[in-house]
Protein backbone atom coordinates (compact mmCIF):
# COMPACT_ATOMS: atom_id res chain seq x y z
CA UNK A 1 0.00 0.00 0.00
CA UNK A 2 1.87 3.31 -1.01
CA UNK A 3 2.00 5.69 1.75
CA UNK A 4 3.05 8.55 -0.90
CA UNK A 5 1.08 11.71 -0.09
CA UNK A 6 -0.73 12.00 -3.38
CA UNK A 7 -1.55 8.55 -3.38
CA UNK A 8 -3.26 9.27 0.33
CA UNK A 9 -4.85 11.88 -1.19
CA UNK A 10 -6.21 10.31 -4.19
CA UNK A 11 -7.55 7.49 -1.85
CA UNK A 12 -8.72 9.12 1.06
CA UNK A 13 -10.27 12.11 -0.81
CA UNK A 14 -9.08 16.02 -0.03
CA UNK A 15 -8.94 18.01 2.36
CA UNK A 16 -6.65 15.43 4.41
CA UNK A 17 -4.28 16.11 7.20
CA UNK A 18 -1.57 13.11 6.82
CA UNK A 19 0.43 12.73 10.41
CA UNK A 20 4.38 10.98 9.69
CA UNK A 21 4.66 9.00 13.25
CA UNK A 22 8.10 8.33 12.18
CA UNK A 23 9.05 11.68 12.41
CA UNK A 24 7.71 12.35 15.55
CA UNK A 25 10.14 9.34 16.87
CA UNK A 26 12.83 11.02 15.23
CA UNK A 27 11.97 14.51 16.96
CA UNK A 28 11.44 12.91 20.38
CA UNK A 29 14.46 10.61 20.62
CA UNK A 30 16.71 14.08 18.92
CA UNK A 31 15.43 15.85 21.94
CA UNK A 32 16.31 13.56 24.88
CA UNK A 33 19.55 13.03 23.01
CA UNK A 34 20.19 16.55 23.52
CA UNK A 35 19.29 16.68 26.86
CA UNK A 36 21.87 15.05 29.57
CA UNK A 37 20.40 15.97 32.89
CA UNK A 38 19.15 13.31 35.08
CA UNK A 39 16.28 12.93 36.65
CA UNK A 40 14.67 14.46 33.29
CA UNK A 41 10.87 14.08 32.74
CA UNK A 42 9.25 15.37 29.22
CA UNK A 43 5.81 15.95 28.62
CA UNK A 44 4.18 16.52 25.67
CA UNK A 45 1.80 19.83 25.30
CA UNK A 46 -0.87 18.08 23.83
CA UNK A 47 -3.02 20.84 22.37
CA UNK A 48 -0.29 20.69 19.64
CA UNK A 49 -1.84 17.72 18.04
CA UNK A 50 -4.47 15.47 20.25
CA UNK A 51 -4.71 12.90 17.72
CA UNK A 52 -4.91 9.83 19.52
CA UNK A 53 -1.89 7.88 17.23
CA UNK A 54 0.10 10.39 17.53
CA UNK A 55 -0.48 11.16 21.64
CA UNK A 56 0.22 7.10 21.90
CA UNK A 57 3.64 7.20 19.82
CA UNK A 58 4.76 10.26 22.54
CA UNK A 59 3.57 7.88 25.70
CA UNK A 60 5.68 5.12 24.24
CA UNK A 61 9.00 7.11 24.32
CA UNK A 62 8.57 7.83 27.58
CA UNK A 63 6.56 11.42 27.59
CA UNK A 64 4.16 12.47 30.00
CA UNK A 65 1.27 14.76 29.10
CA UNK A 66 0.99 18.50 29.84
CA UNK A 67 -2.53 19.10 29.63
CA UNK A 68 -4.23 22.84 29.79
CA UNK A 69 -8.16 21.92 30.10
CA UNK A 70 -10.08 18.85 31.37
CA UNK A 71 -10.72 17.30 28.06
CA UNK A 72 -6.76 17.49 27.10
CA UNK A 73 -6.47 15.46 30.67
CA UNK A 74 -9.22 13.07 29.77
CA UNK A 75 -7.25 12.38 26.31
CA UNK A 76 -3.92 11.80 28.29
CA UNK A 77 -5.51 9.25 30.55
CA UNK A 78 -7.67 7.92 27.57
CA UNK A 79 -4.22 7.81 25.80
CA UNK A 80 -2.98 5.59 28.53
CA UNK A 81 -0.85 8.06 30.32
CA UNK A 82 -0.34 7.30 33.95
CA UNK A 83 -1.98 10.11 36.02
CA UNK A 84 1.18 10.98 37.78
CA UNK A 85 2.79 11.63 34.37
CA UNK A 86 -0.20 13.98 33.33
CA UNK A 87 0.22 17.98 34.29
CA UNK A 88 -2.61 19.91 34.17
CA UNK A 89 -1.94 24.18 33.57
CA UNK A 90 -4.92 25.59 34.27
CA UNK A 91 -5.60 29.23 32.83
CA UNK A 92 -8.63 30.64 34.81
CA UNK A 93 -9.91 27.22 35.73
CA UNK A 94 -13.32 27.25 37.32
CA UNK A 95 -13.63 25.01 40.70
CA UNK A 96 -15.28 22.20 38.83
CA UNK A 97 -12.39 22.09 36.73
CA UNK A 98 -9.87 22.10 39.44
CA UNK A 99 -11.91 19.66 41.54
CA UNK A 100 -12.29 17.26 38.27
CA UNK A 101 -8.41 17.24 38.21
CA UNK A 102 -7.97 16.24 42.10
CA UNK A 103 -10.71 13.09 40.96
CA UNK A 104 -8.53 11.42 38.68
CA UNK A 105 -5.53 12.82 40.61
CA UNK A 106 -3.22 14.72 38.24
CA UNK A 107 -1.17 17.61 39.00
CA UNK A 108 -2.75 20.94 38.68
CA UNK A 109 -0.27 23.87 38.00
CA UNK A 110 -1.49 26.60 38.99
CA UNK A 111 -1.38 30.04 36.71
CA UNK A 112 -2.50 32.48 39.64
CA UNK A 113 -2.52 33.16 43.53
CA UNK A 114 -6.41 32.86 43.35
CA UNK A 115 -6.54 29.43 41.86
CA UNK A 116 -3.27 28.00 44.32
CA UNK A 117 -5.27 29.26 47.12
CA UNK A 118 -8.66 27.59 45.86
CA UNK A 119 -6.79 24.18 44.86
CA UNK A 120 -5.97 24.23 48.65
CA UNK A 121 -9.44 24.61 50.13
CA UNK A 122 -11.18 22.49 47.55
CA UNK A 123 -8.38 19.34 49.33
CA UNK A 124 -5.35 19.60 46.81
CA UNK A 125 -2.51 18.84 49.01
CA UNK A 126 0.41 19.46 46.19
CA UNK A 127 0.26 21.78 43.53
CA UNK A 128 2.74 23.10 40.88
CA UNK A 129 2.87 26.91 40.28
CA UNK A 130 3.74 29.15 36.77
CA UNK A 131 5.54 31.89 37.56
CA UNK A 132 5.91 35.08 34.82
CA UNK A 133 9.54 36.13 34.10
CA UNK A 134 8.79 38.77 31.96
CA UNK A 135 10.60 37.43 29.60
CA UNK A 136 8.64 36.41 26.45
CA UNK A 137 10.01 35.11 23.03
CA UNK A 138 7.66 33.87 20.44
CA UNK A 139 6.74 34.65 16.45
CA UNK A 140 3.60 36.61 16.91
CA UNK A 141 2.52 38.67 20.04
CA UNK A 142 -0.92 36.17 20.24
CA UNK A 143 2.22 33.34 21.22
CA UNK A 144 4.15 35.45 23.77
CA UNK A 145 2.80 33.77 26.65
CA UNK A 146 5.48 35.32 29.31
CA UNK A 147 6.16 39.15 30.12
CA UNK A 148 4.30 42.09 31.24
CA UNK A 149 0.84 42.21 28.49
CA UNK A 150 0.48 38.47 28.95
CA UNK A 151 -2.22 36.85 30.99
CA UNK A 152 -0.69 33.52 32.07
CA UNK A 153 1.06 32.74 35.26
CA UNK A 154 2.24 34.20 38.93
CA UNK A 155 5.03 37.21 38.05
CA UNK A 156 8.07 36.66 39.79
CA UNK A 157 7.79 39.99 42.34
CA UNK A 158 4.66 38.40 43.36
CA UNK A 159 6.18 34.41 44.90
CA UNK A 160 6.93 35.56 48.58
CA UNK A 161 2.82 35.43 48.65
CA UNK A 162 2.66 31.45 47.89
CA UNK A 163 4.30 30.83 51.70
CA UNK A 164 1.28 32.02 52.87
CA UNK A 165 -1.59 30.11 50.91
CA UNK A 166 0.97 27.05 51.74
CA UNK A 167 0.57 28.22 55.50
CA UNK A 168 -2.83 29.05 55.08
CA UNK A 169 -4.71 25.62 53.07
CA UNK A 170 -1.70 23.21 53.54
CA UNK A 171 -1.11 22.86 49.90
CA UNK A 172 2.47 22.45 49.04
CA UNK A 173 4.38 23.28 45.83
CA UNK A 174 6.44 20.79 44.42
CA UNK A 175 7.02 22.03 41.08
CA UNK A 176 7.95 25.67 39.78
CA UNK A 177 7.04 26.39 35.66
CA UNK A 178 7.70 28.91 33.03
CA UNK A 179 6.53 29.36 29.28
CA UNK A 180 7.86 32.43 27.33
CA UNK A 181 5.95 31.72 23.53
CA UNK A 182 5.51 29.44 21.09
CA UNK A 183 8.24 28.67 18.38
CA UNK A 184 11.39 30.13 19.91
CA UNK A 185 14.33 29.29 17.63
CA UNK A 186 17.37 31.05 19.85
CA UNK A 187 19.06 29.43 22.64
CA UNK A 188 19.33 31.71 24.77
CA UNK A 189 15.87 33.27 25.18
CA UNK A 190 14.91 30.56 26.99
CA UNK A 191 18.29 30.49 29.05
CA UNK A 192 17.77 34.15 30.28
CA UNK A 193 13.93 32.81 30.98
CA UNK A 194 15.60 30.23 32.94
CA UNK A 195 17.75 32.67 34.80
CA UNK A 196 14.59 33.81 36.17
CA UNK A 197 13.05 31.00 37.15
CA UNK A 198 15.68 29.63 39.10
CA UNK A 199 16.05 32.99 41.15
CA UNK A 200 12.43 32.53 41.90
CA UNK A 201 12.46 29.03 42.81
CA UNK A 202 15.19 29.24 45.35
CA UNK A 203 12.06 31.15 47.66
CA UNK A 204 10.14 27.90 47.54
CA UNK A 205 10.73 25.33 50.34
CA UNK A 206 9.41 22.22 48.74
CA UNK A 207 10.33 21.27 45.03
CA UNK A 208 10.82 18.33 43.61
CA UNK A 209 10.96 19.36 39.74
CA UNK A 210 11.76 22.65 37.63
CA UNK A 211 9.87 23.24 34.57
CA UNK A 212 11.01 25.29 32.27
CA UNK A 213 8.33 24.82 29.92
CA UNK A 214 7.86 24.75 25.73
CA UNK A 215 7.95 26.56 22.70
CA UNK A 216 10.85 25.08 21.36
CA UNK A 217 10.78 25.55 17.63
CA UNK A 218 11.43 24.38 14.31
CA UNK A 219 12.06 26.50 11.11
CA UNK A 220 8.99 27.16 8.80
CA UNK A 221 11.33 28.53 6.16
CA UNK A 222 14.47 27.11 4.57
CA UNK A 223 16.30 30.95 5.26
CA UNK A 224 15.50 29.54 9.15
CA UNK A 225 18.03 27.85 11.21
CA UNK A 226 17.37 25.26 13.60
CA UNK A 227 17.05 25.43 17.70
CA UNK A 228 20.82 24.72 19.21
CA UNK A 229 19.85 21.52 21.51
CA UNK A 230 22.67 20.93 22.40
CA UNK A 231 23.55 24.58 23.68
CA UNK A 232 19.90 24.70 25.58
CA UNK A 233 20.81 20.88 26.70
CA UNK A 234 24.02 22.24 28.12
CA UNK A 235 22.82 25.15 29.49
CA UNK A 236 19.94 23.10 31.67
CA UNK A 237 22.19 21.06 32.84
CA UNK A 238 24.60 23.56 34.31
CA UNK A 239 21.93 25.71 35.48
CA UNK A 240 19.98 22.73 37.16
CA UNK A 241 23.32 21.49 38.77
CA UNK A 242 24.11 24.97 40.59
CA UNK A 243 20.31 25.70 41.45
CA UNK A 244 20.03 22.22 43.20
CA UNK A 245 23.55 22.58 44.63
CA UNK A 246 22.54 25.73 46.11
CA UNK A 247 18.94 24.36 47.06
CA UNK A 248 19.75 21.26 49.00
CA UNK A 249 18.66 18.45 47.02
CA UNK A 250 18.41 17.23 43.27
CA UNK A 251 15.54 18.18 41.44
CA UNK A 252 13.95 16.77 37.90
CA UNK A 253 13.84 18.56 35.48
CA UNK A 254 10.94 19.29 33.42
CA UNK A 255 10.50 20.48 29.62
CA UNK A 256 7.12 20.06 27.40
CA UNK A 257 7.19 20.51 23.65
CA UNK A 258 4.09 20.45 21.44
CA UNK A 259 5.50 21.88 17.90
CA UNK A 260 9.07 20.80 17.91
CA UNK A 261 8.03 16.74 17.92
CA UNK A 262 4.55 17.24 15.79
CA UNK A 263 5.03 20.18 13.27
CA UNK A 264 6.81 18.35 10.58
CA UNK A 265 5.22 15.33 10.71
CA UNK A 266 2.08 16.65 9.41
CA UNK A 267 1.13 18.01 5.85
CA UNK A 268 -2.45 19.49 4.78
CA UNK A 269 -3.30 17.80 1.72
CA UNK A 270 -5.40 20.22 -0.47
CA UNK A 271 -7.38 20.18 -3.94
CA UNK A 272 -7.33 22.95 -6.37
CA UNK A 273 -10.52 23.72 -6.59
CA UNK A 274 -10.37 26.67 -9.09
CA UNK A 275 -7.62 29.06 -10.45
CA UNK A 276 -8.15 32.52 -11.87
CA UNK A 277 -6.15 35.49 -12.73
CA UNK A 278 -6.93 39.34 -12.20
CA UNK A 279 -6.20 41.89 -15.60
CA UNK A 280 -3.86 43.12 -13.44
CA UNK A 281 -1.91 39.47 -13.10
CA UNK A 282 -2.70 38.41 -9.95
CA UNK A 283 -3.10 34.54 -9.77
CA UNK A 284 -5.67 33.17 -6.89
CA UNK A 285 -5.47 29.35 -6.75
CA UNK A 286 -8.62 28.09 -4.50
CA UNK A 287 -8.69 25.35 -2.52
CA UNK A 288 -11.37 22.76 -1.26
CA UNK A 289 -10.01 23.75 2.37
CA UNK A 290 -9.46 27.10 4.57
CA UNK A 291 -8.48 28.70 7.21
CA UNK A 292 -11.50 27.14 9.25
CA UNK A 293 -9.23 23.86 8.79
CA UNK A 294 -5.94 25.55 9.38
CA UNK A 295 -6.13 29.05 10.93
CA UNK A 296 -2.00 29.97 11.22
CA UNK A 297 -1.65 31.93 8.27
CA UNK A 298 -4.52 34.14 9.04
CA UNK A 299 -4.11 34.22 12.96
CA UNK A 300 -0.29 34.67 13.66
CA UNK A 301 0.68 35.58 9.60
CA UNK A 302 2.27 31.95 9.42
CA UNK A 303 4.62 30.87 6.84
CA UNK A 304 4.09 26.94 5.43
CA UNK A 305 5.44 25.75 2.92
CA UNK A 306 3.57 24.62 -0.04
CA UNK A 307 4.02 22.38 -2.82
CA UNK A 308 2.19 21.07 -5.86
CA UNK A 309 2.26 17.08 -5.50
CA UNK A 310 0.69 16.90 -9.04
CA UNK A 311 3.01 18.35 -11.08
CA UNK A 312 6.70 19.61 -12.34
CA UNK A 313 5.87 22.13 -14.11
CA UNK A 314 7.79 25.38 -14.07
CA UNK A 315 7.23 27.34 -11.14
CA UNK A 316 4.38 30.23 -11.47
CA UNK A 317 3.81 33.13 -8.68
CA UNK A 318 0.50 32.38 -7.19
CA UNK A 319 -1.91 33.45 -3.93
CA UNK A 320 -3.22 30.13 -2.56
CA UNK A 321 -6.25 30.93 -0.91
CA UNK A 322 -9.20 28.89 0.89
CA UNK A 323 -13.21 28.01 0.26
CA UNK A 324 -13.87 30.03 3.61
CA UNK A 325 -16.27 33.62 3.02
CA UNK A 326 -13.45 35.83 4.55
CA UNK A 327 -11.06 38.24 2.51
CA UNK A 328 -8.04 36.72 5.44
CA UNK A 329 -8.62 33.36 4.00
CA UNK A 330 -5.24 33.10 2.51
CA UNK A 331 -2.56 30.81 2.57
CA UNK A 332 -0.18 32.23 0.85
CA UNK A 333 0.66 35.84 -0.71
CA UNK A 334 3.01 35.83 -3.87
CA UNK A 335 4.32 32.35 -3.97
CA UNK A 336 6.14 30.69 -6.19
CA UNK A 337 5.02 26.72 -6.87
CA UNK A 338 4.87 24.32 -9.73
CA UNK A 339 2.23 25.79 -11.62
CA UNK A 340 -0.96 24.27 -10.63
CA UNK A 341 -4.21 23.43 -12.29
CA UNK A 342 -7.84 22.31 -11.52
CA UNK A 343 -7.46 19.25 -9.80
CA UNK A 344 -3.77 19.67 -8.74
CA UNK A 345 -3.18 18.42 -4.62
CA UNK A 346 -1.39 21.10 -2.79
CA UNK A 347 0.76 19.99 0.03
CA UNK A 348 0.79 22.47 2.98
CA UNK A 349 3.85 21.27 5.04
CA UNK A 350 4.59 21.93 8.33
CA UNK A 351 0.84 21.11 9.81
CA UNK A 352 1.37 18.77 12.40
CA UNK A 353 0.79 21.20 14.67
CA UNK A 354 -2.17 23.59 15.90
CA UNK A 355 -3.87 22.65 12.47
CA UNK A 356 -6.57 20.37 13.23
CA UNK A 357 -6.66 20.98 16.98
CA UNK A 358 -7.15 24.53 16.06
CA UNK A 359 -9.96 23.54 12.93
CA UNK A 360 -13.70 24.22 13.07
CA UNK A 361 -17.07 23.74 11.10
CA UNK A 362 -16.91 27.85 10.28
CA UNK A 363 -19.40 28.17 7.34
CA UNK A 364 -20.71 24.77 8.14
CA UNK A 365 -18.07 23.25 6.57
CA UNK A 366 -17.32 19.65 8.02
CA UNK A 367 -13.44 18.77 9.43
CA UNK A 368 -11.43 16.94 7.69
CA UNK A 369 -10.28 13.11 8.03
CA UNK A 370 -6.83 12.55 9.44
CA UNK A 371 -4.64 10.02 8.32
CA UNK A 372 -1.65 8.37 10.14
CA UNK A 373 1.34 6.57 8.34
CA UNK A 374 3.55 4.42 10.69
CA UNK A 375 6.46 2.82 7.83
CA UNK A 376 4.25 1.19 5.43
CA UNK A 377 1.03 1.06 7.84
CA UNK A 378 -1.75 3.93 7.04
CA UNK A 379 -4.46 3.97 9.37
CA UNK A 380 -7.16 6.26 9.36
CA UNK A 381 -7.37 8.40 12.92
CA UNK A 382 -10.48 9.90 12.78
CA UNK A 383 -13.57 9.72 9.27
CA UNK A 384 -14.24 12.37 7.33
CA UNK A 385 -17.35 14.63 8.66
CA UNK A 386 -20.33 14.87 6.37
CA UNK A 387 -22.79 18.14 6.05
CA UNK A 388 -25.44 15.59 7.34
CA UNK A 389 -23.63 15.53 10.52
CA UNK A 390 -22.79 18.96 11.19
CA UNK A 391 -26.53 19.69 11.11
CA UNK A 392 -27.44 16.09 13.22
CA UNK A 393 -25.91 18.25 15.86
CA UNK A 394 -28.65 20.91 16.64
CA UNK A 395 -31.55 19.89 17.66
CA UNK A 396 -34.40 19.56 15.04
Amino acid sequence: MSTAPLDLAQRFGTPLYVYDLALVRRQARALRAALPYEPLQLLYAIKANPCPAVVKVLIDEGFGIDAVSPGEVAMALRCGCPAERVLYTENNATDDDLQAALEVGVLVTCGSLDRLRRLGELGGREAAVRINPDVGAAEHAHTLTAGPLTKFGIHHSQTAAIASIEADTGIRVIGAHMHIGSNVLEADKFVAAMEVILGVAKELKHLRFIDFGGGLGVPYREDQAALDLSTLGAQAESLMRSFCAGYGRKLELRLEPGRFLVAESGQLLTSVAAVKTNPDGRCFVGTDTGFNHLIRPCMYGSYHPIANLSSTAAPKVVDVVGNVCESGDVFARDRAIAEPKLGDVLAIGFAGAYGMSMASTYNLRPLPAEVVVDGDTVAVARQRKTTDDLIAQWEW
